[in-house]
């Protein structure tokens, strides 16, 4: 008796079962190609059920063999059908492919074989992973890693290992994501993906990943190893205590649109698999900005969402994933849903209810930002508390009262449905965008070398430039950046709620004023480990060491006052009145918190003061007992400090 699978393949004690589902499709083959998957050997028909699942036995085949489909049916793309022959399809459930995907005029011509082009699936045996329930908690530290970028130039990992995922788990890397006290790393995409049609012309490769055309397979440009290699550094990393999570994009796929390539999804059920306006099935909807929409409320559709997550919880050990916009997830053709199916169906599934979810809650289509209005368990990026940190950083006017919202862990965004629990995720600076020296070095972005016109990108950062744009040799704007670096950071690492860190971000890394660099695989975006600025990453190791060292920022309850878990006050040391709130200046804040030491085992209050003036001021710190407010660093008592301009500073009180 053979064990069909309901996609991908399924190997038996004689040979292998394969399995590819397709509404629309008159006839599915199986081609099965020569050990370099160069030569087409055999095309198999395979067998239809009743649920438009085409199967077939193999016997002999075994882990190693390449294969492919082809499916037939009607080619008429107005009425959305896209079946042609001709084109080689990779199994949507494939584990492993023999290359990357390459794009090529040739993959959208009508007719035009694409078996050399197109990389062949694997046949490969599924090995379980050490599953245990993730270490990371609401609260903790997301550093945010492009795994290609971040060790490409590092000076210690070996040549033939650098920019790959195995990489992560060298010594020195491990060592760096301890001294930053890092809870999680969140891999930005790692599975295959086909590069944008515009980026050959212009010499550019996309060095992001967010175009997949699989959604299982890990690009064997970032694992040689394959899913054994993703497994072996999940480990090590666990191993220190540090979680992975992936970032994941079930939104569209990098078939693109009508004038982009057929090879998995859009060959085999075009239909089925992608969203098309109601009344026109030839038009693809383009709620993603990238030429297609996945029809994620579809059932084949969800079912390949899960099993993909669920393989690599199940094969890899991740602990989590981010889905980049999300909406998508929770979208019918009525629009987006907080009790959508496909959510739900994350959330509940048995292997991933205990998982990290994090929601990028935006996309491009109607109705498509959706900040505070995903389901539990779900964590949400929020852009909202990271322009407001920004505009409060740069100087504009009437800014308190938002930054004290976010620094409280964004309460008027996150408790809209009567929660009690902030699910931020606090971020100053992304991938998607300036980095944070960039973000204080340009007033306007420089995406020049995109090959764009400087039209790609975001036009407003919420940046400034401390007196000069871009590069200077001024050693006072040089100094005025480092420091501004330095408080955003501790501003960051002040924050209720989970925070992220973008790699490198704590070193001083710049894109030269690029907030796209998406086409830039190449030492605009790679990290210069040499360059690394280490006054910055002392500065950002001791702010997460004062981060971890108490326990108020390990829960996730919005600030509200009550119980005295916050008071906020004025520079004289005095609680905050509303003309205080007004003040257009608003360049002063004090937070005072109560707090657990646990390098002490006291309870505690802690005062953070935060300075954006362009000059020194004078705080007074609030005596309200009889013990004394010191310097957590050298343990000198203080009534009142003289703070620097554009500072961060936290003190104890005992």
């Amino acid at each position: 008796m053979t064990s069909f699978p309901t996609g991908g393949v399924a190997l038996t004690a004689k040979g292998c079962d394969f399995a590819v589902w397709s509404h629309h499709a008159e006839l599915v083959e199986l081609c099965l190609f020569d050990s370099a998957g160069d030569m087409e050997i055999c095309r198999l028909p395979m067998t239809r059920d009743q649920n438009g699942h085409h199967r077939l036995h193999v016997e002999g085949v075994r882990p190693g063999v390449r294969y492919g489909y082809r499916a037939h049916g009607r080619y008429t793309p107005d009425q959305g059908y896209w079946f042609d022959p001709s084109k080689l399809l990779v199994d949507p459930y494939a584990k492993e492919i023999d290359r990357p995907f390459r794009q090529d005029p040739r993959l959208g011509i009508f007719g035009e074989n694409t078996d050399s082009l197109v990389p062949k699936a694997i046949v490969t045996e599924d090995v379980a992973a050490t599953r245990k329930p993730p270490l990371f908690a609401p609260g903790g530290l997301i550093y945010e890693v492009p795994v290609k970028a971040f060790t490409m130039l590092h000076p210690d990992v070996p040549e033939h290992q650098r920019g790959t995922i195995a990489a992560l788990a060298h010594p020195a890397v491990l060592s760096h994501l301890k001294e930053l006290k890092v809870d999680a790393v969140e891999l930005m995409p790692i599975v295959a993906w086909l590069d944008e049609r515009h980026l050959g012309p212009l010499g550019l490769v996309n060095g992001w990943g967010y175009n997949p055309i699989t959604l299982m397979v890990i690009d064997p440009r970032l694992a040689p190893g394959g899913v054994a290699e993703l497994r072996d550094t999940v480990a090590a990393l666990h191993a220190e205590g540090i979680d992975v999570i992936l970032d994941v994009v079930f939104n569209h796929t990098g078939e693109g649109d009508r004038h982009g390539g057929t090879l998995s999804l859009r060959g085999l059920d075009n239909l089925s698999c992608y969203r098309h306006l109601p009344d026109n099935p030839g038009v693809l909807v383009n709620d993603t900005g990238c030429g297609n929409t996945l029809a994620c409320d579809h059932v084949y559709v969800r079912r390949l969402i899960l099993d993909s997550l669920r393989h690599f919880v199940l094969h890899a050990g991740v602990d989590g994933f981010r889905f980049d916009l999300a909406p998508i997830l929770g979208r019918t053709a009525r629009g987006f849903h907080t009790t959508a199916r496909t959510l739900h169906a994350i959330a509940c599934d048995d292997v991933l209810a205990d998982r990290v979810l994090i929601a990028e809650p935006w996309d491009v289509g109607p109705g498509g930002y959706q900040l505070g209005n995903f389901p539990q368990p779900f964590l949400e990026w929020n852009d909202r508390a990271r322009d407001t940190v920004r505009r409060f950083w740069r100087g504009d006017d009437h800014m308190r009262g938002a930054f004290a919202t976010a620094l409280a862990g964004s309460q008027d965004v996150l408790a809209r449905h009567g929660e009690t629990m902030s699910r931020t995720v606090n971020f100053v600076a992304a991938h998607d965008g300036f980095t944070l020296f960039d973000l204080v070095s340009h007033t306007h972005k420089r995406n020049g070398r995109n090959g764009e016109n400087n039209h790609d990108g975001h036009d407003e950062n919420f940046s400034w430039n401390n007196g000069a744009e871009g590069a200077t040799d001024d050693p006072e704007i040089a100094q005025r950046r480092r420091h501004d670096v330095a408080a955003l950071i501790s501003t960051l690492f002040s924050m209720r709620g989970t925070i992220m860190l973008t790699a490198g971000d704590e070193g001083g890394r710049s894109q030269r004023g690029n907030n796209n660099a998406y086409c830039q695989d190449n030492e605009l975006t790679w990290i210069d480990w040499q360059a690394m600025d280490r006054g910055l990453v002392n500065h950002t190791a001791v702010a997460s060491a004062l981060r971890k060292r108490f326990d108020i920022f390990s829960r996730t309850g919005f600030f509200t006052g009550e119980n005295g878990d916050v008071e906020w006050m004025n520079a004289a040391g005095e609680p905050n009145t509303i003309p205080d709130w007004e003040e257009a200046e608003g360049a002063t804040l004090t937070m005072i918190l109560k707090t657990f030491d646990r390098e002490t085992g006291h309870d505690v209050r802690i005062a953070i003061l935060f300075n954006r003036a362009q000059r020194s001021r004078h705080f007074v710190l609030p005596q309200t007992t009889d013990l004394a407010w010191h310097n957590p660093f050298s343990g000198e008592k203080l009534a009142s400090i003289m703070l620097q301009p554009r500072t961060v500073a936290l003190f104890i009180e005992y």
